[in-house]
Protein backbone atom coordinates (compact mmCIF):
# COMPACT_ATOMS: atom_id res chain seq x y z
CA UNK A 1 0.00 0.00 0.00
CA UNK A 2 1.43 3.39 -0.91
CA UNK A 3 1.42 6.56 1.17
CA UNK A 4 -1.27 8.21 -0.99
CA UNK A 5 -3.79 5.46 0.01
CA UNK A 6 -3.06 6.01 3.71
CA UNK A 7 -3.98 9.72 3.65
CA UNK A 8 -7.81 9.21 3.29
CA UNK A 9 -7.73 6.50 5.97
CA UNK A 10 -5.86 8.82 8.35
CA UNK A 11 -8.30 11.67 7.68
CA UNK A 12 -11.24 9.32 8.33
CA UNK A 13 -9.74 8.18 11.65
CA UNK A 14 -9.17 11.80 12.72
CA UNK A 15 -12.78 12.73 11.86
CA UNK A 16 -14.20 9.76 13.79
CA UNK A 17 -12.03 10.53 16.81
CA UNK A 18 -13.11 14.17 16.67
CA UNK A 19 -16.79 13.18 16.66
CA UNK A 20 -16.23 10.85 19.63
CA UNK A 21 -14.45 13.58 21.61
CA UNK A 22 -17.12 16.21 20.83
CA UNK A 23 -20.05 13.96 21.72
CA UNK A 24 -18.46 12.70 24.92
CA UNK A 25 -17.69 16.22 26.17
CA UNK A 26 -21.24 17.44 25.55
CA UNK A 27 -22.53 15.58 28.57
CA UNK A 28 -24.90 16.79 31.26
CA UNK A 29 -23.77 19.87 33.14
CA UNK A 30 -24.53 19.38 36.83
CA UNK A 31 -25.65 23.00 37.07
CA UNK A 32 -28.40 22.44 34.47
CA UNK A 33 -31.92 21.93 35.76
CA UNK A 34 -33.83 18.82 34.83
CA UNK A 35 -37.14 19.47 33.07
CA UNK A 36 -39.47 16.94 34.64
CA UNK A 37 -42.67 18.35 33.18
CA UNK A 38 -42.97 15.24 30.98
CA UNK A 39 -41.85 12.73 33.57
CA UNK A 40 -44.21 10.13 34.92
CA UNK A 41 -45.33 10.07 38.50
CA UNK A 42 -43.67 6.88 39.70
CA UNK A 43 -45.88 6.82 42.79
CA UNK A 44 -48.84 6.01 40.51
CA UNK A 45 -47.41 2.92 38.86
CA UNK A 46 -49.66 0.02 37.96
CA UNK A 47 -49.00 -3.47 39.23
CA UNK A 48 -51.15 -6.31 37.87
CA UNK A 49 -52.76 -8.65 40.34
CA UNK A 50 -51.07 -11.99 40.90
CA UNK A 51 -52.16 -14.86 38.69
CA UNK A 52 -54.71 -17.13 40.33
CA UNK A 53 -55.51 -19.65 37.55
CA UNK A 54 -59.25 -20.19 37.87
CA UNK A 55 -59.91 -23.67 36.49
CA UNK A 56 -62.77 -25.64 35.00
CA UNK A 57 -61.68 -28.99 33.60
CA UNK A 58 -59.00 -28.32 30.97
CA UNK A 59 -59.81 -24.58 30.84
CA UNK A 60 -58.11 -21.85 32.88
CA UNK A 61 -58.05 -18.07 33.05
CA UNK A 62 -55.28 -16.28 34.90
CA UNK A 63 -57.21 -13.90 37.21
CA UNK A 64 -60.55 -13.24 38.82
CA UNK A 65 -60.29 -9.47 38.29
CA UNK A 66 -58.94 -7.29 35.48
CA UNK A 67 -58.72 -3.58 34.74
CA UNK A 68 -59.84 -2.23 31.39
CA UNK A 69 -57.03 -2.75 28.88
CA UNK A 70 -55.55 -5.84 30.55
CA UNK A 71 -55.34 -9.00 28.49
CA UNK A 72 -57.30 -12.00 29.74
CA UNK A 73 -55.16 -15.10 29.36
CA UNK A 74 -57.07 -18.29 28.57
CA UNK A 75 -55.12 -21.54 28.76
CA UNK A 76 -56.50 -24.83 27.44
CA UNK A 77 -54.62 -28.01 28.22
CA UNK A 78 -55.24 -31.73 27.82
CA UNK A 79 -58.57 -31.63 25.99
CA UNK A 80 -59.93 -35.14 25.57
CA UNK A 81 -60.53 -36.43 22.04
CA UNK A 82 -64.29 -36.08 22.50
CA UNK A 83 -64.10 -32.53 23.98
CA UNK A 84 -65.66 -30.35 21.31
CA UNK A 85 -67.61 -27.13 21.61
CA UNK A 86 -67.22 -23.40 22.10
CA UNK A 87 -65.63 -21.22 24.74
CA UNK A 88 -68.02 -18.30 25.09
CA UNK A 89 -67.13 -15.03 26.82
CA UNK A 90 -70.27 -13.34 28.13
CA UNK A 91 -70.12 -9.65 29.04
CA UNK A 92 -72.63 -7.98 31.36
CA UNK A 93 -75.56 -6.07 29.84
CA UNK A 94 -77.11 -5.23 33.21
CA UNK A 95 -77.50 -6.85 36.64
CA UNK A 96 -79.40 -9.87 35.27
CA UNK A 97 -78.46 -10.31 31.60
CA UNK A 98 -75.30 -11.01 29.63
CA UNK A 99 -74.38 -10.89 25.95
CA UNK A 100 -71.94 -12.96 23.89
CA UNK A 101 -68.73 -10.98 23.44
CA UNK A 102 -66.63 -13.72 21.81
CA UNK A 103 -66.94 -17.37 20.92
CA UNK A 104 -63.89 -19.61 20.38
CA UNK A 105 -64.38 -23.11 18.93
CA UNK A 106 -62.38 -26.02 20.33
CA UNK A 107 -61.96 -29.65 19.35
CA UNK A 108 -59.73 -31.97 21.37
CA UNK A 109 -59.31 -34.25 18.34
CA UNK A 110 -57.68 -31.38 16.41
CA UNK A 111 -55.80 -29.48 19.14
CA UNK A 112 -55.66 -30.74 22.72
CA UNK A 113 -53.70 -27.68 23.95
CA UNK A 114 -53.71 -23.98 23.05
CA UNK A 115 -53.63 -20.50 24.58
CA UNK A 116 -55.71 -17.45 23.77
CA UNK A 117 -55.41 -13.80 24.78
CA UNK A 118 -58.51 -11.61 24.91
CA UNK A 119 -58.47 -7.84 25.33
CA UNK A 120 -61.94 -6.28 25.13
CA UNK A 121 -61.94 -3.39 22.65
CA UNK A 122 -64.40 -0.60 21.93
CA UNK A 123 -66.20 -0.93 18.61
CA UNK A 124 -68.76 1.37 16.99
CA UNK A 125 -69.78 -1.50 14.67
CA UNK A 126 -70.53 -3.80 17.62
CA UNK A 127 -72.09 -0.86 19.53
CA UNK A 128 -69.52 -1.17 22.29
CA UNK A 129 -69.13 2.59 22.51
CA UNK A 130 -67.77 3.20 26.02
CA UNK A 131 -65.92 1.29 28.72
CA UNK A 132 -69.26 0.84 30.50
CA UNK A 133 -69.87 -2.03 28.05
CA UNK A 134 -67.07 -3.99 29.75
CA UNK A 135 -67.39 -3.12 33.44
CA UNK A 136 -68.89 -5.78 35.66
CA UNK A 137 -69.12 -9.54 36.10
CA UNK A 138 -68.22 -11.64 33.07
CA UNK A 139 -68.65 -15.35 32.56
CA UNK A 140 -66.79 -17.93 30.48
CA UNK A 141 -69.10 -20.76 29.41
CA UNK A 142 -67.94 -24.02 27.81
CA UNK A 143 -70.73 -24.98 25.41
CA UNK A 144 -70.83 -28.64 24.40
CA UNK A 145 -69.36 -29.78 27.74
CA UNK A 146 -70.42 -30.35 31.32
CA UNK A 147 -67.60 -28.16 32.64
CA UNK A 148 -68.85 -25.40 34.94
CA UNK A 149 -68.44 -21.81 33.82
CA UNK A 150 -65.75 -19.48 35.19
CA UNK A 151 -66.60 -15.98 36.39
CA UNK A 152 -64.38 -12.92 36.49
CA UNK A 153 -64.76 -9.17 36.89
CA UNK A 154 -63.59 -6.16 34.88
CA UNK A 155 -63.29 -3.04 37.06
CA UNK A 156 -63.80 0.58 36.04
CA UNK A 157 -60.05 1.30 36.21
CA UNK A 158 -58.16 1.74 32.93
CA UNK A 159 -54.66 0.37 32.43
CA UNK A 160 -52.30 3.37 32.75
CA UNK A 161 -51.22 4.52 29.31
CA UNK A 162 -54.31 3.07 27.60
CA UNK A 163 -56.67 5.95 28.42
CA UNK A 164 -56.66 7.24 24.82
CA UNK A 165 -57.64 3.79 23.47
CA UNK A 166 -60.77 3.77 25.60
CA UNK A 167 -62.26 7.15 24.72
CA UNK A 168 -65.90 6.79 23.52
CA UNK A 169 -66.14 5.74 19.86
CA UNK A 170 -69.82 6.45 19.14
Amino acid sequence: MNNRALIPIGIGIIIVMGIIIVTSTQGFDSTDKIDDSNSTDITNTYTPKDREWLTSGPFQIDRSEYVIGEKIFLRIGNLQLDDKGQIVFLRPLNETHKSVYLSIPFDGADRPDFNYYLQPQLSAIEELCTVDAFIGDWQVVFRGTDYPSIGFKITDEILPGDEEEYMPVC
